[in-house]
């Protein structure tokens, strides 16, 4: 017989079968693989893999040292960085989607764990990225109208200020003000929780900004 939603053990539970013993109950440990596989995932460093691999250099002796696209950008790789937004985008989509097949809740779970192990990722000593890439995705997969406003916004707001981190950062705020217009309140707190951890992340550029020495896209650090 299935196990009920949120307990794990079940000799028949189609996933994770953990064999303990008989009628032993964990009904905290499927969400903890969710929150583990979402952090494994979004901690996977694609940009730093990807100019390792062709031979770029050490990303974090580049530019502004971050590991996502905008400094792989730096390289003078046009396809490496977008192959690296690309898959920043698609690690953030796909631990909702796992999430969510996994258990009833799981997609927003997953979505921020992934976003935290971009940003503070344990194989790099919690030094990341600043989220952009990998919040659009989690933000499309929870609800891809929202998405499609993160994208608009953050294209927008790049290619009108040429700013790479004014576009990040309008994006990001964006998302919980869509979400909460389109009537997705339930998903608002995980997308504010994001967009505040993302203007953190980008703390140094605010400065810079206010000081007028922020560099825009194709110069130095940023």
């Amino acid at each position: 017989m299935p196990a009920p939603p949120g307990t794990l053990w079940s000799p028949d539970h189609p996933v994770c079968p953990i064999i303990i013993g008989e009628n032993m109950n964990f009904p905290w440990l499927l969400p903890l693989c969710v929150l583990l596989l979402g952090y494994g995932l979004g901690s996977i460093p694609f940009g730093l893999l990807l100019t390792r691999l062709t031979g770029a250099g050490d990303l974090r002796q580049i530019g502004s040292g971050n590991i996502g696209a905008t400094n792989v950008l730096r390289t003078g790789r046009k396809g490496l960085a977008a192959a690296t937004l690309l898959l920043d985008l698609l690690k953030g989509a796909a631990a909702v989607l796992i999430g969510a097949a996994l258990i009833d809740g799981g997609g927003p779970m997953a979505g921020a764990a992934a976003f935290i192990g971009h940003c503070y990722p344990v194989w790099l000593r919690f030094a990341g990225g600043k989220g952009v890439a990998t919040m659009m995705g989690v933000v499309t997969a929870l609800h891809w109208p929202a998405g499609c406003i993160f994208a608009a916004v953050w294209l927008g707001a790049l290619f009108g200020t040429k700013w790479s981190s004014v576009g990040g950062m309008a994006a990001a705020v964006s998302a919980p003000i869509a979400l909460w217009f389109m009537g997705r309140i339930e998903l608002v707190p995980v997308a504010l929780a994001m967009a505040l951890i993302l203007l953190w992340r980008h703390r140094a550029n605010i400065a810079r900004l206010m000081q007028g020495t922020e560099p825009k896209i194709g110069s130095g650090k940023g």
